[in-house]
């Protein structure tokens, strides 16, 4: 099986697009911007959807589902939040279709909306407008639900997974009664997150605070989640944001207090979406395919039979019909790939562009033996392993990939993490080193807005754990008294 992926150390892009596209992950689709996520790239993005569901739901939230379509008047009603929109956004004007007469189907320009639709980018304004007939007293919060949906954003330049211009997602929307509730909600879910993205995903994360220039549009304070890619490149995994009460006075959502006062809600909104396939194949992978952690691989482990002939067969499948049960047992993914129209080679080669994490070879040899050969994605090395108590051994090496997968990108974090205590050294090390840079910036967005013109760096977040020292602005020399995160970002 001849794989055909670009080396990522000779062009990091390519190699990102040959594996989504030979993984069987994606593909561009016919309409322009948009993909097609395959059944194979689906299966990772559904057990991504099963634990962050139970997480939501174990923390207090229900799902729900709101429209597609936004009236245009909901946006004009929160000014910060349409305007950080209003270019991407999809319009619908009118609402049917005919012939022409000739065999062409136009649109009917007597069939014009009366007020013009927009295609959901988000869903803050049409779920706050709902909201407002479900809350009157205290007694009705916190409200906390969730959707899972499709968003449009218009984008010019699309890569699969990470930019595209439709994409899936789910994003929370929390009413409370105080802005300290609030808080505690929006600080909760990005906990959340972060737990999902290095306990499952095995992607280490800075948690920490966006600039005021790059928060959520319409909120007053925006957390995220953040790592760091195998290019040294940043990427946006999560984000979590407190919008204080400005959707509810946009919206008039108000509640009875205790006291009997009239007050407006206080609010968050949360989500991740699709990006976080992007981020997996990006943080892990390697020349000859996907590296799944084994927490959200679609198949764990892969059975492939090496026969002469069908007697030889018949043993090996006796034997695995008797482990797959145990393995299943011990809530194990696992395939019994027994197709006689390929070859083992092109199977191993298949499986490991796939990154399925164990992979085991039984021939008439190891039945002899009463072994198997064993191979592990991550490290790609072969060993042969008794099959007596072979369920075992692979549940414990499971756990052990995964570890591995984890503490391999967390290595990787911390060597790239530098810092620069000048504007002259930040540059130098962007050329020559890529990462995460910690240095200080003196709070203005007048600098962040020239060190990105500069530069291409952004402030990815000023961490949470941040420790206070005194310092100086690397481009200003103004009194600092933290350091934040720049880096280069998808």
């Amino acid at each position: 099986m001849s794989k055909g992926i670009t080396s990522k150390n000779d062009d990091y892009s390519q190699w990102y697009n040959d594996i989504v596209i030979k993984a069987d992950l994606a593909e561009h689709s016919s309409v322009k911007g948009c993909m097609v996520i395959k059944p194979y790239g689906y299966s990772i993005w559904e057990k991504m959807q099963a634990v962050l569901d139970q997480k939501f739901k174990d923390t207090g939230h229900s799902n729900a589902y709101f429209p597609l379509f936004i009236p245009k008047s909901y946006f004009s009603k929160e000014a910060a939040h349409v305007e950080g929109f209003a270019t991407e956004c999809a319009v619908v004007t009118h609402y049917r279709l005919k012939n022409d007469g000739n065999g062409n189907i136009i649109v009917d320009e007597t069939a014009k909306l009366e007020e013009e639709l927009i295609v959901r980018p988000t869903s803050e304004t049409i779920i706050w407008n709902t909201y407002r007939g479900w809350i009157e007293s205290y007694r009705d919060l916190p409200l906390l639900i969730n959707q899972w949906a499709n968003v449009v954003r218009w984008e010019m330049r699309t890569r699969l997974f990470l930019r595209t211009t439709e994409f899936l997602w789910q994003e929370g929307h929390t009413a409370h009664s105080t802005s300290q509730e609030a808080i505690e909600e929006t600080e909760r879910m990005l906990d959340v997150y972060a737990d999902f993205a290095e306990n499952w995903m095995a992607v280490p994360v800075v948690k920490g605070k966006k600039t005021p220039t790059e928060r959520f549009a319409g909120a007053l304070d925006t957390y995220c989640i953040e790592a760091l890619m195998q290019d040294g490149k940043a990427l946006q995994a999560g984000t979590s944001h407190f919008l204080g009460q400005n959707f509810a006075k946009a919206f008039d959502v108000k509640f009875t207090s205790k006291e009997g006062k009239l007050e407006h809600v206080w609010a968050t909104s949360w989500g991740v979406s699709t990006r976080l396939m992007g981020a997996l194949v990006m943080a892990h992978s390697d020349d000859a395919g996907l590296v799944l952690p084994p927490k959200l691989a679609p198949i764990q482990v892969v059975i492939v039979p090496i026969y002469k002939g069908e007697e030889d067969l018949a043993k090996i499948s006796t034997f695995v019909d008797e482990l797959i049960p145990k393995l299943k047992g011990l809530g194990i993914s696992v395939k019994y790939d027994s197709r006689d129209s390929q070859r083992p080679g092109f199977k191993f080669a298949e499986y490991e562009l796939k990154g399925v994490p164990v992979r085991l070879a039984i021939g008439g040899r190891d039945m002899e033996n009463k072994t198997v050969e064993l191979a592990r994605r991550d490290t790609k090395e072969k060993f042969t392993v008794a099959q007596e108590g072979l369920d075992i051994y692979i549940a414990n090496l499971l756990e052990e990939i995964q570890e591995n997968i984890y503490n391999r990108a967390h290595q990787f974090r911390e060597e790239h993490i530098t810092e620069a205590n000048s504007y002259q050294e930040f540059k130098e090390l962007l050329d020559t080193k890529t990462g995460f840079i910690s240095a200080h910036w003196d709070g203005t967005a007048e600098t962040e807005k020239q060190i990105k013109e500069e530069t291409k760096a952004t402030i990815r977040c000023i961490p949470l754990n941040n420790k206070q020292e005194d310092g100086v602005c690397i481009l200003t020399g103004k009194p600092s008294t933290q350091r934040v995160l720049f880096a280069r970002a998808y």
